[in-house]
C-alpha cells in the first residue's frame, strides 16, 4: 500500500495540465520563439486590446475634428389652410395701418436655411479635449503592450506544461518497460519456488498502477497539445515536440532585486499607461474648467424662403460673431470635484501599483534563486535515489531486504527523475516571470 501511495503522488504533477481532448495524425517540431510569434498573431486577446487602440484613436480624430468648422442645412416645405392674413406696413405718417389682403390665399410655404459656425474660443476645451485624447489613446497602446508581454508569460508556460506531460510520458514509460521485466522475473522465480506468491502480486500490482498512470501521463500530454494548439491558432490534430534547451536560459549575472524593482517602476507598461491616464484625468479638471469662460465663434448663414403671393427671400446672408456664456455655475463646480476626485483615485492606484509590483518583483526574485536551489537538490536526489535502488535491489538479490522496499526505492527513482526533469523547466519559467515583472520580457525574448 505504501509504495501505492507514492506511484500516485509521483504522476500528482502531470494531473494538474487540462484541456480538450485529441488525436494527433501530424507532428511538429516548435521552438520557443516559434511559439511566442504565433501566439501573439493568433491572439484573442491581443486582437480585442488591437480594437481598443482602434477606438481610442478614433475619439483622438473626434476630438480634432471639433476644431473644424460646423454646417448645418435645414428646410422644410408645409401645406397651409386658408390663413386670415394681415400685413403691417408703416406710412409715411409713421402710424401702421392694417390692410387686409383677402385676395392672397397661399396654400403651401417653403425656407431653407445653412448655417456655418467656426470656434474661436471655447474655454481651452478643445484644446485640452484633444490632449485628453492623446493621453487615453497612449494609454490603450500600453495596455496593448502590456497584454502582449502576459501573452508571452502565457505561452512559454503552456510550452513548460508541455514539456513537462511528454517528459512524464517518457519516464513513466520506461518505468512501465521495467517493471514488465520485473514481474517477468519474479515469475520465473516464483514457478521455480524460489519466490513468495505474495511478492510476485505485490510486483504486478505496481505494474498495473505503473501502467494506469501511462495511459494519465499520455492523456494529460494529449490535453496540454490541444491547449497549445488552441494558442498557436494550429489544428487540434498538430502534435507538437518541443526544444528542451528552450527552456534552459543561458546564465544569466542575476541583479539584486532592488534594481529589478526600480527597473519595473519605470518600464511597466501598466505603469506607464496609468501615468497617461492620470494626465488625462488632470486634463479633464481643465476641461471642466472650460465652461466658466465664455464660447466665441464666428457664424455665417444663409435663408431663402417661399409664401406664394405672400413673401419671397433670397440670397439673405448674414455673417457675425456669436458668443454663448453659461451662468449654470454650481453645476460647473461639481464638474470640476468630480474630475479632481477621478484624479486623486488614479493617484491612488498608482501607489497601490508600485506596491504591488514590489511584491510581485520580490516573490518573482525568490521563486527564481528557489528555482536553482531545487535544480541541485534534485540532481544530488536522482544520484542518490538510483544507488538506493542500486543497493536495495542488490540486498534484495541476497534476501535482506523486502520487495516492498525494493519496490518503494524503485518508486523513489522515478519521483526523483521527475523532480530533476521538471526543476529546469521550472527554473526557466522562474525567469522569464521575473522578467516580466520587471517589464522586460519582450526585450529578452526579441533576441
Amino acid at each position: 500500500m505504501k509504495h501505492k501511495l507514492l506511484l500516485a503522488s509521483v504522476i500528482s504533477m502531470a494531473l494538474m495540465l487540462a484541456a480538450d481532448t485529441g488525436i494527433f495524425a501530424q507532428g511538429r517540431q516548435l521552438t520557443i520563439r516559434e511559439a511566442i510569434d504565433l501566439s501573439i498573431k493568433n491572439s484573442k486577446q491581443l486582437k480585442n486590446s488591437n480594437a481598443k487602440i482602434e477606438e481610442a484613436t478614433a475619439a483622438l480624430r473626434e476630438a480634432v475634428q471639433n476644431k473644424l468648422p460646423t454646417v448645418g442645412v435645414s428646410g422644410s416645405y408645409l401645406r397651409l389652410n386658408n390663413p386670415n392674413i394681415n400685413l403691417k406696413t408703416k406710412t409715411g405718417s409713421g402710424s401702421d395701418t392694417g390692410t387686409s389682403q383677402a385676395a392672397a390665399n397661399p396654400s403651401s410655404a417653403l425656407y431653407g436655411i445653412a448655417n456655418v459656425s467656426v470656434p474661436i474660443f471655447a474655454g481651452f476645451k478643445i484644446k485640452y479635449g484633444i490632449e485628453s485624447s492623446k493621453y487615453l489613446a497612449e494609454a490603450a497602446r500600453l495596455d496593448a503592450d502590456n497584454d502582449r508581454e502576459d501573452v508571452i508569460l502565457n505561452t512559454i508556460n503552456a510550452y513548460e506544461n508541455l514539456y513537462k506531460a511528454k517528459a512524464a510520458v517518457d519516464l513513466v514509460k520506461e518505468n512501465v518497460e521495467s517493471n514488465r521485466q520485473r514481474v517477468k522475473d519474479f515469475s520465473n522465480l516464483e514457478k521455480n519456488g524460489l519466490m513468495a506468491r505474495n511478492d510476485l502480486l505485490k510486483a504486478q500490482l505496481q505494474e498495473s498502477n505503473t501502467e494506469l498512470s501511462l495511459l494519465d501521463a499520455e492523456n494529460n500530454w494529449k490535453l496540454a497539445n490541444i491547449n497549445m494548439n488552441l494558442m498557436l491558432g494550429l489544428a487540434d490534430s498538430t502534435e507538437l515536440s518541443v526544444n528542451e534547451s528552450d527552456l534552459q536560459p543561458a546564465s544569466v549575472q542575476l541583479k539584486a532585486v532592488e534594481d529589478y524593482i526600480q527597473t519595473g517602476l519605470q518600464n511597466r507598461k501598466d505603469v506607464s499607461a496609468l501615468s497617461a491616464r492620470k494626465n488625462a484625468a488632470s486634463t479633464g479638471v481643465k476641461i471642466a474648467r472650460g465652461d466658466l469662460y465664455p464660447s466665441v465663434a464666428l457664424t455665417g448663414g444663409y435663408v431663402a424662403a417661399d409664401i406664394p403671393q405672400i413673401l419671397t427671400v433670397t440670397n439673405a446672408v448674414n455673417i457675425g460673431v456669436g458668443v454663448r456664456y453659461n451662468l449654470n455655475l454650481g453645476k460647473n463646480n461639481s464638474q470640476v470635484q468630480q474630475a479632481k476626485a477621478r484624479e486623486k483615485q488614479l493617484e491612488a492606484n498608482q501607489e497601490m501599483l508600485a506596491d504591488e509590483i514590489h511584491l510581485e518583483i520580490s516573490q518573482a526574485y525568490q521563486n527564481y534563486l528557489l528555482s536553482q536551489k531545487k535544480i541541485e537538490v534534485y540532481q544530488q536526489a536522482v544520484a542518490q535515489a538510483q544507488e538506493n535502488y542500486k543497493i536495495t535491489k542488490n540486498k534484495f538479490e541476497n534476501a535482506l531486504v523486502t520487495t516492498t522496499d525494493l519496490l518503494d526505492a524503485d518508486v523513489a527513482q522515478l519521483q526523483a527523475r521527475l523532480n530533476e526533469a521538471f526543476s529546469r523547466a521550472d527554473a526557466s519559467v522562474a525567469y522569464n516571470k521575473l522578467l516580466q515583472t520587471a517589464g522586460l520580457l519582450s526585450n529578452n525574448t526579441s533576441k
